[in-house]
């Protein structure tokens, strides 16, 4: 990588390079996690040539899930990666430490694609979930029987159809719910880790992600239910 990319040349950004280190986070443990942001920050506030490389290599999977996830949209995701990373770098003094270097890193990623999505031409009208959740008894049971499909999601044969579905649901999601989701069930984070992403109290990180959840339980539900009302009526 060329050292210029962390003095001002966002076109060196080597976005390839993070493909060596995928999985890795995975198997990773806190406390590792925590040395390697630890050494990354000084990298970064030292402004040493190799540390926008290692910004990328370390975070740059997670980045482009959390933008994806967000923009719907992999040109959008791209380029909101690209720009969170040049923030990064340019605001790495503003780094008090008062989070984890990961919480603030996702905020940056977040705001980044809030902001990309504000400009996007034709950007549609957000739904409301409180229109479409499950209707839920006073003791807290379903108002409505819920089917059991899960089997369902063993067959071959239903499981492209069953992740385009979950993929256009996620998409449905207003935007705080599905960042929510992202950060706690696809990226692993915890209720805390999640809230201090998104500068919001841990009460509401749980309740978003759980809300978001439900959400995606009802809209896979009704497509389960309608596959399977058009499989009995061709019998």
């Amino acid at each position: 990588m060329r050292g210029d990319w962390a003095t001002g040349d966002r076109s060196s950004l080597p976005m390839h390079k993070a493909e060596a280190w995928k999985g890795m986070a995975m198997s990773e443990t806190a406390s590792t996690r925590i040395d390697r942001d630890g050494l990354l920050v000084k990298a970064l506030r030292r402004r040493e040539p190799a540390a926008a490389e290692l910004l990328v290599a370390t975070y740059g999977d997670r980045a482009y899930r959390l933008a994806s996830g967000i923009s719907g949209n992999a040109r959008d995701a791209e380029e909101v990666v690209q720009d969170a990373f040049w923030a990064v770098v340019r605001k790495i003094d503003t780094f008090r430490g008062e989070s984890a270097f990961g919480s603030w890193f996702y905020r940056i990623v977040a705001n980044t694609a809030y902001e990309k999505l504000r400009h996007r031409p034709g950007r549609r009208n957000e739904i409301s979930l409180d229109e479409v959740l499950p209707r839920f008894l006073e003791s807290g049971q379903h108002a409505a029987p819920i089917g059991d499909w899960s089997p369902s999601l063993d067959d071959p044969s239903r499981q492209t159809e069953l992740r385009m579905a979950l993929i256009r649901a996620i998409d449905e999601l207003p935007l705080d719910y599905r960042t929510a989701l992202i950060l706690h069930d696809v990226e692993g984070l915890s209720n805390v880790e999640v809230a201090a992403s998104l500068g919001i109290t841990v009460a509401n990180a749980k309740s978003r992600a759980h809300r978001a959840r439900l959400f995606l339980r009802k809209r896979l539900g009704n497509l389960m239910s309608d596959a399977t009302g058009r499989s009995g009526a061709r019998r």
